[in-house]
């Protein structure tokens, strides 16, 4: 199979969920064998990140590059469209530290990928074959993640949050699922006991209950529900079922299909493809990320 990169130059613009800053970003076809490449175009010198487990210095709340004093943060989302999307390689010029997080999932970035159509290039995309099976495992989290060599790439997913809201969730991701309409319109989430905590240590300032799903494991006290509603700017503010948005879910298991998105993104800054049947129970960017980091190791031996 060939590598592809877009037909056309693409724009978007908007808020970083974590920084509230506002962020012009374009995203540029590149030639074969630049894989996927992130420039801060507001920083003297435009300096680029290259999209690989090596940089990352951060996963706490997403998955943040760090190289030469150069920031790029909540990537995830796109990188996971560039896979779902079959994009090996892509610029994505950005005005700021943080790509925007639109609507909370990669639906905006596969439908414009879509309306831009792809270019075959003439290299061939390149695939790792998984030799020795990875496991990672953290007894604190409870994580455990499987990567067992196979001839083709499988993700099974599963989350447990003890929570009666979502209940246990699993999710499938093979060569067989629709990225488009099955996985990527799946969006973010939090607990509402999170999003105050988060709030006051300076994260989620650009929040919003039009790009994450807030859920309420517990009744809420008239005294949060008014920081909630003047947070949120919705002064009819509710929760419905334990979540707190009014347009529902866009699947039963979204959040399990969003972790799904998730580890993709991640795993994508392993920096080329690979065959494997992977097993993810309660999986994070933590543990994504060091995932993606033995991939790595692997492809250097």
């Amino acid at each position: 199979m060939k590598q592809n990169t877009l037909a056309a130059e693409l724009y978007f613009s908007g808020i970083g969920l974590h920084t509230g800053l506002h962020a012009d970003m374009k995203v540029c076809p590149a030639p074969e064998n630049t894989g996927i490449r992130f420039q801060r175009v507001d920083i003297p010198g435009q300096p680029i990140v290259e999209a690989l487990a090596d940089y990352v210095m951060n996963t706490e709340r997403g998955t943040v590059l760090f190289r030469d004093n150069v920031k790029v943060s909540t990537l995830e989302h796109l990188m996971a469209a560039f896979f779902g999307m079959e994009i090996d390689n892509a610029l994505v010029q950005l005005s700021a530290p943080e790509v925007p997080i639109l609507d909370g999932s990669a639906l905006p970035f596969v439908e414009a990928f879509m309306h831009a159509g792809t270019l075959a290039q003439q290299a061939e995309r390149k695939y790792i074959t998984i030799k020795t099976p990875v496991h990672y495992s953290d007894p604190v989290t409870g994580t455990k993640i499987d990567v067992l060599p196979a001839d083709n790439f499988e993700l099974n997913v599963t989350i447990d949050f003890n929570s009666e809201i979502l209940g246990r969730q699993k999710a499938i991701y093979t060569s067989d699922t629709d990225f488009a309409t099955e996985i990527a319109s799946c969006r973010t989430f939090v607990f509402l006991h999170e999003v105050l905590f988060l709030y006051r240590h300076n994260l989620v300032k650009g929040g919003d209950l039009d790009n994450a799903l807030v859920i309420a494991e517990k009744e809420v006290s008239e005294a949060d529900m008014a920081l909630l509603r003047q947070i949120f700017n919705k002064p009819q503010l509710s929760v419905h079922k334990g979540y707190m948005n009014h347009l529902g879910l866009r699947f039963p298991n979204e959040c399990a299909r969003h972790k799904t998105l998730d580890m993709i993104g991640d795993l994508m800054l392993a920096g080329t493809r690979f065959n494997a049947h992977i097993h993810a129970y309660k999986p994070g960017h933590k543990a994504n990320i060091e995932v993606a980091g033995k991939i790595r190791e692997q492809m250097n031996l």
